[in-house]
């Protein structure tokens, strides 16, 4: 079986950063993902990724598809490939420290080092108008996504600190903003939700469980059931910011790296790593609080280089051959 010096995992900012720079070290590297782009690829218009005042989430992923191809002779890819497990390979003391990938075709992939960026998912409503209006009015990151509803009447669907974060993100933006909660209290910062009570722009509606999301080509109103009359509600709006929490995609490595409570890899912000020498990773599967485009590629770039260094301490580097 081949052993490659590093295996990249994922294929959004932060995989993408890592296969660039892994290729630049001249690593001999295996990036696996289903596609590029990650949770951005479906924003009509990203605003804050650094030197692209405007970018369509689908244009980014082609922008880092692009660059990591341009590394034909150093990086491997395997693409569309889902990674399933990642293990410790048994066996001799020199294999103790490599790790075997296995996917979704039945492949086995072995490496000296391993660099987590599969980022994660949303939390959906699962609710009809919400997968078909997606990237349509319907948002899961305000930070990268309130500018787009300035003058606009908008739900946030969630009463913890992401939603109420996402109120405040929209404070500068939107003319109109609904908070819907479907317990009977917020779960939020008390300070924040005493700062977005005194706002009037701010309705917060307790105790409704979102049921719909109207539109056709773009959203147009939300409905829900107020748990207390069980009477079924409209608001007319432009947007809804669904801010529910989400969800680190690392099954692949529960019980062999530590992980916290909601699942996402803890890591040494310095430099990536994580309980287990050897692996490494950022972005969004990472417990890092701030789940951003550019924090991921950055953060990125410093795994990968303490990877690098962790290869070349141990002499286990193998130098990819000149193009």
């Amino acid at each position: 079986m081949h052993m490659y010096d590093l295996i990249i995992i994922g294929g959004g900012p932060a995989a993408s950063a890592a296969g660039v720079y892994a290729a630049r070290k001249r690593l001999k590297t295996l990036f696996i993902t289903e596609s590029f782009g990650g949770q951005s690829i479906v924003s009509d218009d990203v605003q804050n990724w650094i030197g692209e005042p405007h970018l369509s989430g689908f244009d980014l992923s082609k922008k880092f598809e692009a660059h990591v191809r341009s590394y034909p002779d150093i990086l491997e890819i395997k693409m569309p490939e889902l990674v399933q497990t990642v293990a410790k390979v048994p066996g001799a003391t020199e294999r103790a420290d490599t790790f075997s990938v296995t996917t979704d075709q039945g492949n086995i992939y072995e490496a000296k080092a391993l660099i987590l960026a599969a980022g994660a998912r949303r939390r959906k409503l699962g609710i009809p108008g919400e997968r078909e209006l997606d990237g349509k009015g319907v948002a899961y990151c305000s930070t990268c996504d309130a500018p787009l509803f300035g003058g606009k009447t908008v739900a946030v669907v969630g009463g913890g600190n992401a939603g109420l974060e996402a109120v405040q993100d929209l404070f500068p933006y939107a003319s109109k903003i609904y908070l819907l909660e479907f317990g009977d209290a917020l779960r939020g910062d008390p300070v924040t939700e005493e700062h977005i009570r005194k706002n009037p722009k701010v309705e917060i509606i307790l105790n409704a469980q979102t049921k719909q999301v109207l539109g056709t080509d773009f959203v147009t109103g939300l409905t829900y059931v107020d748990r207390e009359t069980n009477e079924e509600k409209k608001l007319d709006l432009q947007g809804v910011f669904v801010e529910i929490g989400s969800v680190p995609n690392s099954e692949m490595v529960k019980g062999l790296v530590e992980l916290d409570k909601f699942g996402q890899v803890i890591i040494d912000s310095k430099h990536g790593s994580t309980s287990v020498p050897g692996i490494f990773a950022a972005g969004d599967i990472t417990d890092d609080p701030y789940k951003q485009n550019n924090i991921s590629a950055g953060d990125a770039v410093k795994a990968t280089l303490a990877a690098y260094a962790y290869l070349i301490e141990r002499g286990k580097r193998e130098v990819a051959p000149n193009p």
